[in-house]
């Protein structure tokens, strides 16, 4: 598939980009409008009308065009409602496009010394599936984007398949992660994957490996349920009280169900490639150890400063959108994603603030503009 895809033309494969933007934008308007928490609201072509809309049309759906046609709703969704996901459509395309140019035919992603035409079109199946990762990550985190933006939560309908889909991805092949410089100009690239290139083997593949690997399967699955410690009851009826509160919350929505069967599935998935033991492995630990340190970074600061704030100081939906991320970029590109976020926050919220002149801005638009910095100078800031 790789290569038949190289085999095109470039101006081919330039506009079917463009095409793939245009539809990656629509399903983010789809999920930005359909799955908020609070306030879903029936304006994508792709969902039901709201009621007191007149009937939707064939060509509603048509990326960009099709929001001319919708603007006929404007007495149901309020004057000008079209305008933002139109925009997000055509920057979504536009935005794919350069990062493809970029990733693929400029050699952005490494460094300067090999960003020889020879090189790159030896390594072209490397950066074009390098690439398909990115766009997968840049439609997930434009939804994420917008619903942060307009709910300051993010939904897990976005970040667990999201997740998922990045560990999938992983296994199926090791090169999607960043490359750094290889050790000779035969072999001039290498994915940067959970070791760090000047790391030596510290016997991932062996059982610790796969210790390490279920562990943080299993931290990740039960983040997800639906619990809550309470330190005050504890200390105002005792740890017994205080336990079967949390087993009472745990167990009393169903949704454990689905997330006990995620977890096992996960588990035999585990074991059963870290028993091949080969570039599925690589691939697959490479994204655990990306969410874990993805994830757990944002966690560990959510828990210091929601004590030392005494209030909630960060939501939940951004340990996952962080994991999720993590999963798709690594540990290495992660890391440095979160500490590019506070620079892309500046320019956020001046943005923001002109626009609505709302000064708070949630944190989940910093960590995915951190992101995009993080791939555009990957070779720089690594």
């Amino acid at each position: 598939m790789v290569a038949f895809w190289i085999g095109l033309p470039i101006a081919v494969r330039l506009a079917l980009v463009a095409i793939l933007g245009l539809l990656g934008g629509g399903l983010a308007n789809y999920l930005i409008y359909r799955f908020a928490y609070f306030n879903p609201r029936a304006i994508s072509p792709w969902g039901p009308k709201a009621d007191g809309a007149p009937p939707r049309r064939a060509g509603d759906r048509v990326p960009v065009l099709g929001w001319f046609g919708l603007r006929r709703e404007a007495e149901v969704h309020g004057r000008g409602f079209w305008i933002r996901p139109l925009l997000i459509e055509l920057a979504t395309a536009a935005g794919l496009v350069a990062l493809y140019w970029f990733e693929t035919q400029s050699g952005g992603l490494l460094p300067e010394e090999l960003r020889d035409p020879a090189i790159l079109a030896a390594e072209a199946p490397y950066l074009n599936r390098i690439f398909f990762a990115h766009a997968v990550l840049v439609v997930l985190m434009v939804a994420a984007t917008f619903i942060d933006f307009d709910e300051r939560t993010i939904p897990d309908v976005i970040t667990i398949p999201g997740t998922l889909l990045a560990l999938t991805l992983a296994a199926a092949t090791t090169q999607i992660y960043m490359p750094s410089l290889g050790q000779s100009l035969e072999n001039p690239l290498i994915p940067t994957t959970f070791d760090a290139p000047w790391f030596e083997d510290g016997g991932w593949g062996d059982v610790k490996g796969l210790w390490a690997g279920l562990a943080i399967w299993s931290v990740w699955c039960f983040a997800l349920a639906d619990w809550r410690w309470s330190s005050a009851l504890m200390r105002r009826r005792g740890l017994s009280r205080a336990i079967r509160h949390f087993a009472d919350g745990l167990f009393h929505y169903g949704f454990w169900k689905v997330l006990f069967a995620i977890w096992l599935v996960g588990v035999l998935a585990i074991t059963g490639i870290w028993r091949a033991n080969g570039p599925s492995w690589d691939g697959l630990f490479t994204g655990l150890v990306g969410l874990a340190a993805g994830g757990g970074v944002i966690w560990a600061i959510r828990i210091v400063a929601t004590w030392a704030l005494n209030m909630e100081a960060m939501g939940f939906g951004d340990v996952t959108l962080m994991a999720m991320i993590g999963a798709m970029i690594g540990w290495q590109a992660a890391l440095i994603a979160f500490f590019l976020s506070p620079f892309a926050a500046i320019v956020i919220v001046l943005t923001r603030y002109i626009i609505t002149r709302d000064a708070y801005t949630p944190f989940g638009p910093y960590l995915c503009a951190g992101t995009v910095m993080t791939i555009v100078g990957w070779d720089r800031f690594y």
